[in-house]
C-alpha cells in the first residue's frame, strides 16, 4: 500500500471529515481529538491538511518528538515539503550559543511564510522554538531582494546589495552568507535556504537560476525565482519583533501535543531570560547593554494573547482548553518481545476480525525478510507493506487498520532523519588534505621527492602555457606540463618527519624504487603461495541459508548498511564453496564487523560445524561471549569462553564439552590454538584484531587455515588502493558506511573545568549510565581520582592504567563492564575495543596530546546503543594550543558522524594500515618514497608475479584483462592548453581541476567532468575544449603503444616502445601502424633514434587532427573493444 492510499482512506472517514469542516472557519474555537496512539497523530494532521490545504503548525512536547513527527509527516507527503521550525540555541536555557544551522532554518520559514504558498504550508516545532520572537513581518519584507529569470539586473547593482545584506563575497561559495562572481556566474548562499543558488546571466538579463551543492559546487534543481534576505542576526537586530504566531497568516490551524506543557516551557524560558538578563545588567553596572527580555522572548500571558482567534487542536493525552471533542478508538501497537510466532498469530486474528494489517518499514528488504519468516511460520498469516518508516504503531479500530513498525516488532532503535546541513568547514577539510600548497612535499614517480613551488605560466613558440614548478635537492628546478601531473602525488608518509628531498640527475632515487620491489615481491609471493595451498585444499561446503538464518539477522537491532549486507553475503558465499574461505573484513568502530562474524558463525553452527573465536585480549572475549551469548539466546547454541580469569578446572571441563561436540562456539585468547584443545569438527575460525597477534600464533594459525574457513576482522581501516594489489592474496570487505540508525557522539571542547566536569559525569549517572574519564599521565592518575569523587560525591570511581598488574586490570575493567563501578579513570588502554553499551560519556582530558586517530578510536567507545552520547575535550585554552592541535581538536569537533572516522584519519591510518598488512619493514619503505609511489610499485609487483610465476593460478583472470602495452604516455605540445585566468581565478582550484582532469580513467568521467565545468564556469573557452581532448588522445596513444608524444611545429612525433620488447613488434597493433604509414608515404617517416623507433607525421595543426590521425591507426577490433 502506497501512504497516499492510507491518506485516501482517512480523508474519507467521516470523522476526520467532520473534524476538518469543525475547524476549517478562520475564527477562535478548540477542538479535543481523543485516543489517538503511534503515528495515527501524523496521518490525520496529514489528512486534514490535505482536505483543507490551511497553514497547519503542530507543536510537540520537545525537540526530541518533533523531529520523529516531522520525519512521519515528511515520508507521508512525499510530494510536500514539512518545514521544521526549531530554537536558535544549541542547548535549551543557555543564550550564549546560537546554532548557525538552526539560524538559517527559522530564517528560511519566516522567508517561505511571507511568501504564500497556495497550497498552504505544515510547520511542526516544539515550545521552546516559540518562546523566541522573530522580526515584524514589514521590515523583512522591505530587505527582501527578489529576483526572477528573465529580469535585467546589473551584477555590479546586485553585488552591492549583497554587500549590504552582510554577505562577504569569496571565490567559492561553501557557507550561508558568501557570494562568489565568476565573469557571467553569481553564486549566493542565502541566509534562509539551505542550498546556495547559481544565477546565470546572459548580458544583463538573468537566463537561469539554480541551485547547487556546496561541498561538489555542482547544480541541483532549477528555481523560478529566488528572496533573498539579510543576515537576520546582524542587520535586523535593532527592528520590533513579533511573536511567530503573530507572524503566521490567519487562517493557521493550531495543533498542541500538550498545550499547558507548552505555556509552563514558555514561561521558565522567559523567567531564566530575566534572570541572565539582570545579571548582566548588574554586571554591567546598571546599564542596558542587550535588549530587554520581554521584546526578545514570550510569557505565557502574551503567547495565550496571539492564540486568540485562531483554532485550537488538542490531539495529546490531556486537555486543558473547552471545545468540542472526537474520540478516535485507537491503540497503540501492542507488543511482541521479537516473538515471531506472536505477530503471525496477531496478524492472523486481525484477519479474522476483518482487520487490514500493515507493516511498515523504510526498507524493502526487510519488508521481503518478514514476508520469508511469515511464510515458513503460518503460509496464511498475510499482510500489506507500507514502505515507509513511522514512529510508532497503531490499530484503529473505526477504520479497522492495524500498523505495526519493524522497528518496533524487532525492537530497535528507530532513529529519525532531518535534512543535512552544510557546515564550510566539511568541505573544506576533505579539500584541504588533498590540495596542494606551496612548500608542500610531493613525490615525483620518475625523480623522487622534491617541494612544491605553484603553478607558472611560459610561453612556447609564442603559445601560452601552465606548469608546475618543483624544487629540488640544491635549489634545482624541474618543471612538470600539466599533462603529466598524474605522475605528481602529494607525500603521505610518517607524521611530523620531513622527507629528503631527491637529488636531481643522481641514481639514489630508481635504487630506492628497485630495492623496495624486490621486498615487496618476495612479501607477496609468500602470500599469494598461502592463497594456491588454499585454492587447491578441500575445505567444506556449507549448504544454503536456513528459515533459522534468516531470523537471526532480521533480529538484528540495527538496520543493515549496504556494505555490511555485502560483506555478510560475500561471506556466506564463501563458504558455500567447497574451497576453505580466507575473507578479510575492514570496517570503522561500531560499524558491525561483529555482527557479520556471529552471523557466520551460526550459519556454521547451524550445519553442525564447530566455531573458534580468537581476540586479541581476555576482556574482549569476556565481552564477545556476551555479544554471542545475547544475540543467539533465542536459538539452541552453546557460547562458551576461555580466558585466565577461568581456574584450571573450570577450563578442563569446558574443553571436554568442546571435544565432544556440545559446545558449538568457542570464544578465548590465544589460549584456544594451543595443542591441548581439541574440536570434536571445527568449521569456521574467526579471528579478531589479527594484527594484535604474535608471530607463533599466527603460525599456528596459518596451519589450521590450510582447510578451514577463516574469517577476519580488523578496524584498522586499510586504503583502498592498497588491497585492489593484494587482491590475489586475501579476499576482502570494507564496511565504511555506519548503522544508519546510530546516533552521532555530540562533541564539544572545553578548557579543565570542574563545573562542567560535574555536569558531565552526574547528567551521565542520572540517566544510568557510565562515564570514562581519560587521563594518559599514571603519576597523577590517582589524585585526578579524587577530583571527581569530591564532585561527585555519590559516584563509584574505578582506576586502570597499563603499569598495574595483569590481575588487578582485569578486575577493575571487569567491575566497570559489570557495572560496579559509574567511573572509569583510565590512561588510553582503554582504546583497544572495550565495548561497554552503558558508556555513554567519555571525558578526554589533555586532548591536545592525542592523534587524530587516536581520539577517533577512543570517542568511539561511546554512542554504541541507542542512547544519545557525548565526548567532551578538554585541553588547556586554545590560546596556548599549537596550531596542529587546534586543528585537529577542531576537526573532531565537526565530523562527530560515525564513520567519519575513515576521513578524519585517513592520513594518520594510510601509513599504519599498510605497515600492518605487509609487516614492519614496510612502514621504512614508505618514509622514503611516499605513499603513492610505494602503492604503484606494489601494484607492478603483483602484477609481475601474477604473470610469470604463478601464471597458471591467475589464468581466468589474466584472460579477462586486456594486457596493457605502455603504463603510461608523455605529451608535449606548444599549443596554447591551459585554463585561463578569465574562466578560473583561484590558483589553487586551477590545480586540482589540471590534477582532475589529468587522473580521469574513463570516457563517462570525462565528460561528467567538462559538465561540471560548464555547470560552475560557464561555457568552456576553447583551450579548455582541446586540453580535454588531449586526455582522449593520450588514452589512444596508449593503446597503441607509444610511449610519448611530441606535437609541435604543426609536426606529431609519435614514440614508440624500446625496442627489446618483441612482442609488441610482432603483434596486430604495430602491424597496423606500418599499414597506414606505407599507405602515407608522403606525411609518414619512420626511423631509428638509439635503441627507439620514432613516427613522424607531417601537417598535424591541432589536438582533434592527432586524435583523427591515431583513431585510424588502431586495428579494426581495438575500435570495437
Amino acid at each position: 500500500m502506497k501512504p497516499n492510499d492510507l491518506l485516501k482512506l482517512y480523508r474519507a472517514d467521516s470523522i476526520v471529515q467532520s473534524i476538518a469542516e469543525e475547524i476549517k472557519a478562520n475564527e477562535e474555537r478548540s477542538v479535543q481529538i481523543r485516543s489517538v496512539s503511534g503515528s495515527l497523530d501524523a496521518i490525520l494532521v496529514a489528512s486534514v491538511y490535505q482536505t483543507s490545504h490551511q497553514n497547519q503548525l503542530v507543536v510537540l512536547h520537545d525537540k526530541e518528538e518533533a523531529a520523529y513527527f516531522f520525519n512521519d509527516l515528511q515520508n507521508l507527503l512525499s510530494g510536500k515539503e514539512v518545514l521544521f521550525f526549531p530554537t536558535s540555541y544549541k542547548r535549551p536555557y543557555e543564550f550564549e550559543e546560537t546554532e548557525n544551522a538552526n539560524v538559517l532554518m527559522r530564517a528560511e520559514i519566516l522567508n517561505r511564510v511571507n511568501h504564500k504558498a497556495s497550497s498552504g504550508e505544515i510547520i511542526v516545532t516544539y515550545p521552546e522554538a516559540l518562546t523566541e520572537r522573530v522580526v515584524n513581518k514589514k521590515s523583512l519584507q522591505k530587505n527582501t531582494f527578489t529576483a526572477k529569470i528573465g529580469e535585467k539586473i546589473d551584477s555590479e547593482f546586485l553585488s552591492e546589495v549583497l554587500l549590504s545584506y552582510d554577505f562577504e563575497k569569496a571565490d567559492f561559495v561553501y557557507e550561508a552568507g558568501q557570494f562568489a562572481v565568476r565573469g557571467g556566474i553569481i553564486d549566493v548562499f542565502s541566509f534562509a535556504h539551505d542550498l546556495p543558488y547559481r544565477i546565470e546571466m546572459f548580458g544583463d538579463e538573468i537566463e537561469s537560476i539554480r541551485t547547487f551543492d556546496p561541498t561538489s559546487q555542482l547544480s541541483v534543481d532549477n528555481v523560478r525565482e529566488i528572496n533573498l534576505i539579510p543576515n537576520i542576526q546582524t542587520k535586523l537586530i535593532l527592528e520590533e519583533r513579533q511573536g511567530f504566531i503573530d507572524f503566521l497568516p490567519n487562517n493557521t490551524k493550531l495543533w498542541f501535543k500538550d498545550f499547558q506543557q507548552s505555556l509552563d516551557v514558555i514561561e521558565s524560558y522567559f523567567e531564566k531570560a530575566s534572570q541572565s538578563f539582570e545579571d548582566i545588567l548588574k554586571e554591567s553596572g546598571d546599564t542596558q547593554v542587550v535588549i530587554s527580555p520581554e521584546s526578545l522572548f514570550e510569557t505565557s500571558a502574551s503567547f495565550k494573547e496571539q492564540l486568540k482567534n485562531l483554532v485550537k487542536i488538542e490531539f495529546g493525552n490531556r486537555f486543558y482548553l473547552k471545545g468540542k471533542s472526537y474520540a478516535l478508538k485507537s491503540q497503540p501497537q501492542p507488543s511482541f518481545n521479537k516473538n515471531f510466532e506472536l505477530v503471525a498469530q496477531a496478524i492472523n486474528d486481525n484477519q479474522s476480525k476483518g482487520y487490514t494489517t500493515l507493516i511498515a518499514a523504510d526498507s524493502i528488504r526487510q519488508l521481503q525478510r518478514l514476508h520469508n519468516i511469515f511464510l515458513e511460520i503460518d503460509h496464511t498469516t498475510e499482510f500489506q507493506d507500507l514502505n515507509i518508516s513511522l514512529r510508532g504503531g497503531f490499530v484503529d479500530e473505526t477504520l479497522k487498520i492495524a500498523c505495526y513498525t519493524d522497528h518496533q516488532i524487532f525492537e530497535r532503535f528507530h532513529r529519525y532523519k532531518t535534512k543535512d546541513k552544510h557546515s564550510k568547514s566539511k568541505a573544506l577539510t576533505l579539500k584541504e588534505l588533498r590540495t596542494l600548497q606551496p612548500g608542500d612535499f610531493v613525490t615525483h614517480i620518475d625523480y623522487g621527492i622534491g617541494k612544491f613551488a605553484g603553478l607558472e605560466k611560459q610561453e612556447v613558440n609564442g603559445h601560452v602555457q601552465e606548469s608546475i614548478r618543483l624544487i629540488y635537492r640544491d635549489d634545482d628546478l624541474l618543471y612538470v606540463s600539466i599533462h603529466s601531473l598524474h605522475k605528481i602525488s602529494k607525500y603521505t608518509g610518517q607524521e611530523g618527519t620531513a622527507p629528503s628531498i631527491s637529488k636531481l640527475g643522481s641514481p639514489e632515487w630508481e635504487n630506492k624504487k628497485k630495492k623496495a620491489k624486490k621486498k615487496v615481491a618476495e612479501i607477496a609471493e609468500d602470500l599469494i603461495n598461502l592463497y594456491a595451498k588454499r585454492k587447491k585444499a578441500h575445505g567444506y561446503a556449507y549448504s544454503e541459508d536456513s528459515f533459522l538464518q534468516t531470523e537471526l539477522e532480521s533480529s538484528f537491532i540495527y538496520e543493515d548498511t549496504p556494505d555490511q549486507a555485502k560483506a555478510t553475503s560475500d561471506v556466506k558465499e564463501d563458504m558455500q564453496l567447497s574451497h576453505p574461505m580466507d575473507r578479510l573484513v575492514c570496517g570503522d568502530v561500531g560499524f558491525g564487523k561483529t555482527e557479520v562474524a556471529i552471523r557466520a558463525a551460526f550459519k556454521a553452527v547451524v550445519d553442525n560445524k564447530q566455531v573458534a573465536v580468537l581476540v586479541p585480549t581476555t576482556i574482549l572475549a569476556m565481552q564477545h561471549h556476551r555479544t554471542f551469548s545475547e544475540r543467539l539466546a533465542n536459538f539452541p547454541v552453546k557460547v562458551e569462553y576461555i580466558n585466565r580469569f577461568k581456574s584450571n578446572k573450570e577450563i578442563k571441563e569446558t574443553l571436554k564439552r568442546v571435544e565432544s561436540g556440545e559446545t558449538n562456539i568457542l570464544i578465548g585468547t590465544h589460549r584456544i590454538v594451543s595443542k591441548d584443545v581439541k574440536f570434536k569438527d571445527l568449521g569456521l575460525m574467526i579471528i579478531d584484531e589479527e594484527q594484535k597477534f604474535g608471530v607463533k600464533v599466527k603460525e599456528r594459525l596459518k596451519e589450521l587455515r590450510v582447510n578451514v574457513d577463516a574469517l577476519t576482522l580488523t578496524a584498522t581501516p586499510i586504503p583502498r588502493t592498497l588491497h585492489f594489489s593484494l587482491m590475489g592474496a586475501r579476499d576482502l570487505s570494507i564496511i565504511s558506511t555506519p548503522p544508519p540508525n546510530r546516533q552521532p557522539v555530540t562533541t564539544e571542547l572545553h578548557s579543565f573545568n570542574e563545573e562542567v566536569i560535574r555536569d558531565a559525569v552526574s547528567f551521565e549517572l542520572r540517566r544510568g549510565g557510565q562515564v570514562f574519564f581519560v587521563h594518559n599521565r599514571i603519576s597523577d592518575i590517582d589524585q585526578v581520582a579524587n577530583i571527581i569523587l569530591r564532585l561527585v560525591p555519590d559516584a563509584r570511581v574505578g582506576v586502570a592504567h597499563g603499569q598495574m598488574d595483569g590481575a588487578i586490570l582485569e578486575k577493575a575493567m571487569v567491575k566497570f563492564i559489570e557495572g560496579e563501578y559509574d567511573v572509569l579513570i583510565s590512561t588510553n588502554i582503554i582504546e583497544s575495543g572495550l565495548d561497554i553499551p552503558n558508556a555513554n560519556t567519555i571525558i578526554i582530558n589533555q586532548a591536545h596530546m592525542f592523534g587524530l586517530s587516536d581520539l577517533h578510536q577512543m570517542r568511539g567507545r561511546v554512542g554504541r546503543s541507542n542512547k544519545k552520547a557525548f565526548c567532551y575535550l578538554l585541553s588547556p585554552p586554545t590560546a596556548g594550543l599549537s596550531s596542529d592541535a587546534r586543528k585537529r581538536l577542531s576537526t573532531l569537533e565537526e565530523f562527530s558522524d560515525l564513520g567519519d572516522g575513515f576521513k578524519v584519519a585517513m592520513r594518520d591510518l594510510d601509513i599504519r594500515g599498510a605497515g600492518n598488512l605487509l609487516g614492519a619493514e614496510q612502514s621504512g619503505f614508505i618514509t622514503d618514497l611516499g605513499f603513492d609511489t610505494y602503492h604503484k610499485i606494489l601494484d607492478e609487483a603483483v602484477q609481475e608475479l601474477k604473470e610469470t610465476t604463478f601464471r597458471d593460478l591467475f589464468e581466468k583472470e589474466l584472460s579477462e584483462t586486456v594486457k596493457v602495452l605502455v603504463q603510461d604516455c608523455t605529451i608535449e605540445t606548444d599549443l596554447e592548453l591551459v585554463i585561463p585566468d578569465s574562466y578560473v581565478n583561484n590558483i589553487s582550484e586551477r590545480l586540482s581541476l589540471y590534477a582532475k582532469l589529468d587522473n580521469i580513467k574513463d570516457e563517462e568521467q570525462l565528460v561528467k567532468f567538462s559538465g561540471s565545468l560548464i555547470d560552475r564556469f560557464g561555457p568552456l573557452p576553447e583551450s579548455v575544449a582541446e586540453l580535454i581532448e588531449t586526455v582522449r588522445l593520450r588514452w589512444k596513444a596508449e593503446k597503441l603503444g607509444f610511449e610519448k608524444l611530441n606535437l609541435k611545429g604543426e609536426k606529431l612525433k609519435a614514440y614508440f616502445v624500446p625496442s627489446e620488447r618483441e612482442e609488441y613488434f610482432k603483434s596486430e597493433i604495430f602491424g597496423s601502424i606500418l599499414a597506414y604509414a606505407q599507405a602515407h608515404p608522403k606525411k609518414c617517416k619512420l626511423r631509428e633514434h638509439k635503441t627507439r623507433l620514432i613516427l613522424t607525421v607531417e601537417e598535424v595543426l591541432n589536438v582533434s587532427d592527432a586524435q583523427t590521425l591515431l583513431h585510424s591507426m588502431l586495428p579494426v577490433e581495438t575500435l570495437a573493444g
